[in-house]
């Protein structure tokens, strides 16, 4: 089979020839017939002292199934997250973190909502909306991002503002249903909101808590890190809240499996649109990833295999 490896940090991503795994205890291989490509990977491939697997969300067919693994047959359509090689023909997925794509969606789907959609979920979850209030939305095109947007509005947000580094993305964001867009490097982003929803991190983490009306709530979940100063939060009342899916996922998997269905019903119901900038081939996962770097994506980025 073929599987997309890098050997330095910073790449080169390059094509090898390997044996096509065979599945642990407790693990599925899949037929990948759609993979998801991440911020997260893309950082991991640049900056990690050590070249690391592919790895991410992954969709497609169950080809063979491990000791222990009851849930799923050969044959049977799944998603989930992929924590070895995954940008790859097969790969091997714990089946634990697996769950099944429905009738009537593809894999292309599968790995456009529900990963990104469980994070921009669990994210305006831990913020808390009321009925009414205004939201914002950084990294507002991001495969991420694009869904918090749609999802903010579905919880009630009387207004939605997208953040995004280029003003050319602006259209895109108001088709999801945003009220205002904004650039990273403007000097206003507008009326203050009640909570924000930050995927981005670093320097922007000061003017999405400028963003907030007194009393506002801040959800962080990038991997970019960054410094709040304690002063600006004190003067406003306003409070910072960290999220990982992971810990969701680990701790709550019965809300983790709860959101998942709820993702799947707005899908169902077309009123969750999951949006896909490009699909690549497995030999242009190098362009796919540069398309990341450069924050020019339009929603999900999708490797098929």
């Amino acid at each position: 089979m073929r599987r997309v490896r890098y050997e330095s940090t910073g790449g080169p991503l390059f094509l090898e020839r390997v044996p096509v795994p065979e599945p642990g205890p407790g693990e599925l291989l899949v037929r990948c017939a759609a993979v998801g490509v991440t911020l997260p990977v893309v950082r991991k491939v640049t900056e990690a002292t050590e070249p690391i697997p592919l790895g991410g969300e992954i969709a497609g067919e169950v080809v063979a199934v491990g000791a222990g693994a009851t849930r799923f047959r050969a044959g049977a359509r799944v998603t989930g997250l992929c924590f070895g090689h995954g940008y790859a023909d097969f790969a091997l997925l714990r089946e634990a973190m697996a769950s099944p794509v429905p009738d009537g969606a593809s894999a292309v789907d599968a790995v456009a909502l529900v990963r990104s959609g469980l994070v921009a979920l669990g994210a305006l979850t831990a913020a808390r909306p009321e009925p009414g209030e205004a939201a914002l939305v950084t990294a507002a095109a991001s495969g991420v991002g694009h869904l918090a947007v749609q999802l903010a509005r579905l919880r009630g947000a009387a207004r939605v503002v997208g953040a995004v580094s280029d003003a050319a993305k602006a259209d895109f964001i108001r088709s999801l249903g945003a009220d205002e867009v904004v650039g990273y490097d403007d000097d206003s982003w507008g009326e203050p909101v009640d909570y924000a929803l930050d995927a981005v991190g670093g320097e922007l983490l000061t003017p999405a808590v400028s963003a907030l009306a007194p009393g506002g709530r801040l959800v962080a979940y990038s991997s970019g890190g960054g410094t709040i100063q304690a002063y600006d939060l004190l003067v406003g009342a306003k409070s910072v809240t960290g999220f990982q899916l992971a810990r969701i996922a680990r701790e709550r998997p019965e809300l983790y499996e709860r959101w998942r269905q709820e993702l799947w019903q707005l899908f169902t119901e077309r009123v969750l649109r999951p949006a896909v900038h490009g699909e690549f081939a497995l030999e242009d996962a190098a362009e796919a990833h540069a398309v990341i770097e450069s924050r020019s994506n339009l929603g999900k980025v999708v490797l098929i295999p």
